[in-house]
């Protein structure tokens, strides 16, 4: 601060106060009390931060693309529901404490070629859109569910509620 008088050690009194407005733009002001003095300085930190503009341009985009994440979204879910009907089948087939030993081998190849058919066109077909790859998980299960559903009705339902909890999550 400039312009404060010589004096002895101890003896200026200087008041400072410390404001931030809602803008985080920080106003220091020092007031030395012999004198009377007054000096202010605003400090605001410009560097990095939104304008008002930009900040509604940013909603207005946000706004704008809403439908089209939800159609993305929609469609990677969809995706990733087939993908786990897949997995879960091939477990199914494969894991002999599963039903692996209880389906027939032209049955297991059956549901095998059918996985993999479907493993396929999802591989080839990366801009399937949501319907395309729910019809494939439709496909898929009409062609797996009788022949699981089968091994079920053979087994008179043996193991009770424990099989058909296996079966609902597939």
């Amino acid at each position: 601060m400039n312009g404060i008088p010589p004096a002895a050690r101890g003896v200026p009194q200087i008041e400072v106060t410390f404001e931030i407005d809602e803008n985080s733009i920080l106003t220091v002001s020092a007031v030395e009390k012999g004198t009377g003095k007054i000096e202010n300085i605003t400090i605001t930190n410009d560097k990095g931060r939104l304008s008002k503009e930009e900040i509604e341009r940013m909603v207005a985009d946000a706004e704008k693309f809403a439908e089209s994440d939800k159609v993305l979204k929609e469609k990677i879910d969809a995706k990733h529901q087939l993908e786990n009907y897949i997995y879960q089948m091939r477990n199914t087939i494969e894991d002999k404490e599963k039903l692996a030993t209880k389906l027939s081998e032209e049955d297991k190849n059956t549901i095998s070629e059918a996985l993999t058919e479907t493993q396929d066109w999802i591989n080839s077909n990366d801009d399937a859109d949501k319907d395309g790859l729910e019809e494939q998980l439709k496909d898929l299960q009409r062609i797996c569910d009788p022949i699981i559903a089968k091994v079920y009705q053979s087994q008179g339902g043996q193991g009770g509620e424990a099989d058909d909890e296996e079966f609902e999550d597939l």
